[in-house]
């Protein structure tokens, strides 16, 4: 009887105890300002302009975890090309390094998601610590997108869009 009562008493303050939420990062992509926001699981917020897939190398969309991490690898079916810092999320399509950082703010790669190689260094050690969430949304080719743009420079304005609560998120998952 006495075992019995230590066992309910241990499964209640199991019970009880405040359960701690997975810090995650979250990298929400919009493919039409061709912009990335990333939410860390410590709080901090960045905005970064990225380079999607061009026009026949399109970028997947939709909701996805990092796969693999490599710190650098070569693209064996382009050319050899460097990849540091990559994200594999689907496939061969990783979020990876650029040294093309004028490219950066328009479409411009073969599918994968450039980042100027300082950020994708800070996105690859966030995403290392604390695992991600991908969410890649929009077309970098609808009327919208191209009027949006105002500048094909990496150090364009990229405005901060407000982000939706877990709340919201629960409510309606894809909307935007």
């Amino acid at each position: 009887m006495r075992t019995l009562f230590k066992q309910i008493l241990a499964l209640a303050a199991l019970v009880a105890a405040p359960a701690h939420a997975c810090a995650h990062v979250e990298i929400n992509i919009d493919l039409a300002s061709q912009t990335m926001t990333v939410h860390s699981g410590d709080g901090e917020t960045f905005v970064w302009p990225i380079s999607s897939g061009r026009a026949g190398y399109a970028t997947p969309r939709g909701v996805f975890r990092p796969r693999a991490l490599y710190t650098m690898v070569h693209s064996a079916k382009y050319g050899n090309a460097p990849m540091p810092h990559s994200i594999f999320f689907y496939g061969q399509y990783a979020i990876h390094g650029t040294t093309a950082v004028g490219s950066l703010g328009r479409p411009a790669s073969h599918g994968c998601i450039r980042l100027s190689p300082g950020n994708a260094a800070m996105l690859y050690a966030m995403v290392e610590r604390q695992g991600a969430e991908i969410r890649i949304v929009g077309s970098p080719f609808s009327d919208l997108a191209r009027s949006g743009r105002r500048s094909g420079s990496a150090l364009a304005f990229a405005p901060v869009r407000h982000t939706r609560t877990l709340k919201e998120w629960a409510r309606d998952p894809l909307a935007r």
